[in-house]
């Protein structure tokens, strides 16, 4: 099977690499386009089942953008899995409590568990982490891994494959083969539009903005070991403390009319104070204390109804972009990684089958988790009766039982299939 080239006014050099290479293709190892945390934790779990990989990225080095990432038991599990959450583990929170609160008053409506309790029920803790320490970890891991090549700034922009392999090249010729290729670039991934399916991602009309504070600079009130929410008409703010209690990570989503598709666009702090509801004091006081900020528009992509074409597959943001109201879009790339390496260990004569197997075992989960993020998202952003009615269930329902609603989702395991 040939497939059309990402860009159709190149020469065919990954057509022309494919047809002059015709040994190989069971020995090759499989492509990974993408060394984010969703491609190198693909790599690693490849790795773990006898697997080798080939990751490429086309930026010259590796600079992973973001501030704090929640990380439930059932990313956490699979950290465990890979070999490197004894590596992370100093950089990490480990939360005591989930606190809710109400933006304007301050006021606290639930104390959920988390910490030892939430460990206990499932086995994994609950962490709370920067972006760019789970991403050096992860790369540190890969590096050191025999089974792992990495390839940075390679810019490809051709794929062909046949019934062996498949080939990835640039305009200059150079060409990578492999068994599989593994499409790990983000929400805005050209491989899926190009080859798989040309559904663009649609600006949700919010944004997010994000900050990271010295342990220092904060108010006494923002010293707890615990996740915070406040919640508005329209707008949240979450924040966490990470890199080992150093920092607290704050995320603020407003609603916001510009769009664009920058990842780490900087923000004035005055843009932010302006664009907030009416706060409680404490709060405006940590918003404050943010020496800079960063944005991004929230977009939104249905999931796909397929993912897979022949010997290539999307996996994380590229398959199914979550929107960030239920602190899982990391957690699902990982959760992806060990579903796609376990496929292949079980099919490793039929790749094809294998990246379907892994579509039809994973998109019945990520699609009840993207439903279960914009519900979280609506709930959070309520206004009027329906708040009111939101609080008293918060502030009445026992802190233990609002918890357990999401066994679904922190008890996963490998091998479950939703």
């Amino acid at each position: 099977m040939s497939l059309p080239q990402l860009d159709p006014l190149a020469n065919s050099n990954a057509e022309a690499a494919l047809t002059r290479a015709r040994d190989g293709g069971s020995a090759d190892p499989v492509l990974i386009a993408g060394g984010g945390i969703g491609g190198l934790s693909t790599a690693l779990a490849l790795a773990r089942r006898g697997i080798a990989s080939h990751v490429i990225e086309r930026r010259p080095a590796f600079h992973e953008e973001g501030a704090g990432i929640q990380l439930g038991p059932n990313g956490t599990r699979i950290l465990q899995h890979l070999g490197v959450a004894d590596a992370l583990r100093a950089r990490v929170g480990e939360p005591e409590s989930l606190s809710v609160r109400d933006g304007a008053s301050g006021a606290e409506l639930a104390r959920m568990p988390l910490g030892e309790w939430i460990a206990a029920r499932h086995g994994a803790p609950y962490w709370v982490a920067h972006r760019k320490d789970l991403h050096a970890v992860l790369a540190d891991a890969a590096r050191a891994n025999p089974l792992i090549s990495l390839s940075l700034g390679f810019s490809a922009s051709q794929v062909a494959s046949n019934d062996a392999r498949v080939c990835f090249a640039n305009d200059a010729g150079e060409a990578h083969f492999g068994s599989a290729l593994i499409a790990a670039d983000g929400v805005w991934s050209g491989l899926r539009t190009k080859l798989i399916d040309d559904s663009k991602p649609r600006f949700s009309g919010k944004s997010a903005v994000r900050s990271v504070i010295a342990r220092e600079e904060l108010p006494t009130d923002f010293l707890r070991n615990e996740v915070t929410i406040w919640l508005f008409p329209q707008a949240h703010v979450v924040h966490y403390p990470v890199s080992g209690g150093r920092e607290l990570a704050i995320i603020v989503v407003l609603d916001d009319s510009r769009h664009d598709t920058d990842w780490s666009a900087p923000v004035a702090p005055d843009w932010v104070a302006q664009n907030m509801p009416d706060s409680a004091a404490p709060l405006q006081a940590l918003i404050r204390c943010a020496p800079a900020w960063k944005r991004w528009s929230l977009q939104s992509l249905p999931v796909p109804a397929e993912w897979t074409r022949g010997r290539i597959a999307l996996l994380g943001d590229a398959a199914h972009p979550v929107m960030p109201f239920f602190a899982q879009g990391a957690v699902m790339a990982l959760e992806d990684a060990v579903v796609l390496a376990d496929a292949l260990a079980l099919r490793p004569d039929d790749v094809p089958q294998a990246l379907r197997s892994y579509q039809q075992i994973r998109r019945p989960r990520v699609v009840k988790v993207a439903d279960a993020s914009r519900n979280n998202g609506r709930i959070y952003h309520l206004g009027g009766p329906s708040a009111v009615a939101r609080n008293l269930v918060l502030r009445y329902a026992p802190p233990e039982r609002l918890m357990a609603r999401y066994d679904w989702l922190y008890g996963w395991k490998a091998g479950d299939q939703a």
